[in-house]
């Protein structure tokens, strides 16, 4: 496919510059001040269109093989696309869960079959997740992106430990969901002031970071490449900020959830909860703190997705999980951007450049690389609506915030995987 981007805004050293993008055979053939003389080519004027290296998100789950009627390959990178990702992770709670190369193949043929992004798929860590024996990761490694058992903590500290020695071995990442199930004590959501007042069982902070601390013990033991999921509390913030300043080799993540709310804007609707949950004011600017150091490396957004009626059973019954590809960049730029507290050059390295480093995969922004990039109106304001989404799930903490930003194009290898169509774009 060949078309042609006419003078799109693009972040430079000086601000935003204008600049025209050739796209042929599949990579960035010119990305320059002046209109490339080509004809015979699909020309876009994408008015008020600001440029960015495609989005790379870590922490999805596209529930395909075995749960496709909370979501498919197809209807999750679609999302992706409409959010401005070229790029996502799934996790592996699938079923199969992918522990052998022969349950990860089901997952392998369903993505080159049906993905509108790239698809790097995880490994799990445990044979079935259950945290008993390894999985076949030597056979997995050529094919995933790392090993993981999201969705549940690794609890014996020896097979944790087993798993980072083999990672290391292999030249992969043990990517860590962080939850110390003998502390949870059938808490559901942040064990504070909302979860006292409404009668809810808490969830505490310590569940998340005594898990994080007694890995990274096992880091200085293997020294293993070490990457923490979903951070929510200021102790595992301070624990990971150490553990840099040691030179260990650890990264770590957020969500958009965990930075735009506190326990205290909960409400009694299952699109408020998550796990790990919403947490405490003094969290959420420990998060903002160790995004402006570089404490934490990233954001992801740990798109999960339910049905309906799996979600519409308030905060204790409903299940765990809350989509977010659609919305990230919109609520990110809004809240955090907009209102000074990140520049858009550090949203874009959160959301791009330091994913793409950490986990070897994406594109940068620029003449000869693959054509992996979206296109923004930064001015045009709407009311998030999830009766909109292209996801099927539709469970959201954001439903009607008023935010700016909205994808215009999405190019992912060199094909448009998302096009606003209409007058809307300008």
């Amino acid at each position: 496919m060949q078309f042609l981007l006419k003078s799109v805004s693009v972040l430079g050293s000086s601000g935003m510059e204008r600049r025209s993008v050739l796209v042929d055979d599949g990579r960035i053939v010119s990305l320059s001040r002046e209109v490339p003389q080509v004809s015979d080519v699909r020309v876009m004027e994408l008015n008020h269109g600001c440029l960015f290296p495609g989005f790379v998100d870590v922490h999805v789950h596209l529930r395909e093989p075995g749960f496709s009627y909370k979501e498919t390959i197809a209807t999750g990178t679609k999302a992706a696309a409409r959010g401005g990702f070229t790029a996502v992770c799934p996790m592996p709670n699938l079923k199969p869960v992918p522990d052998s190369l022969e349950h990860l193949q089901p997952e392998l043929e369903a993505i080159q079959r049906t993905a509108a992004v790239h698809v790097h798929p995880y490994g799990a860590i445990t044979v079935g997740e259950k945290g008993e024996t390894l999985a076949a990761l030597e056979e997995m490694a050529p094919h995933v992106v790392a090993f993981s058992d999201d969705g549940k903590g690794v609890q014996r500290d020896e097979k944790m430990k087993e798993a980072m020695l083999r990672a290391k071995a292999l030249g992969k990442c043990i990517v860590a969901h962080c939850e110390d199930e003998s502390l949870l004590n059938g808490g559901y959501i942040h064990d504070g002031a909302y979860a006292a007042a409404h009668g809810h069982r808490g969830n505490p902070s310590e569940s998340e970071w005594k898990q994080v601390e007694r890995d990274l013990a096992l880091v200085r033991e293997t020294g293993c490449a070490y990457h923490v999921c979903h951070v929510s509390t200021k102790e595992t913030v301070e624990l990971i900020r150490q553990a840099k300043r040691e030179g260990l080799d650890v990264s770590c993540e957020t969500a958009p959830h965990y930075l735009v709310f506190n326990d205290s804007m909960l409400q009694e609707d299952g699109r408020f909860k998550m796990n790990p949950p919403i947490r405490s004011e003094e969290d959420r600017q420990a998060l903002i703190a160790g995004l402006l150091d570089g404490t934490v490396d990233m954001i992801a957004t740990d798109h999960a997705p339910h049905s309906k009626e799996e979600k519409d059973k308030g905060l204790e019954k409903s299940f765990f999980g809350i989509v977010g590809l659609e919305t990230a960049f919109p609520v990110l730029y809004t809240n955090l951007v907009k209102p000074g507290i990140l520049t858009l050059d550090k949203l874009v390295e959160l959301l791009h450049t330091n994913p793409a480093k950490r986990f070897g995969i994406g594109s940068p922004l620029e003449e000869g690389a693959v054509a992996d990039f979206t296109v923004f109106d930064l001015e045009d304001s709407y009311t998030i609506d999830p009766a909109d989404f292209l996801s099927m799930g539709k469970s959201s903490p954001f439903t009607g915030q008023q935010v700016f930003g909205r994808c215009l194009l999405t190019v992912a290898g060199g094909e448009i995987a998302w096009e606003l169509e209409g007058e809307e774009k300008g």
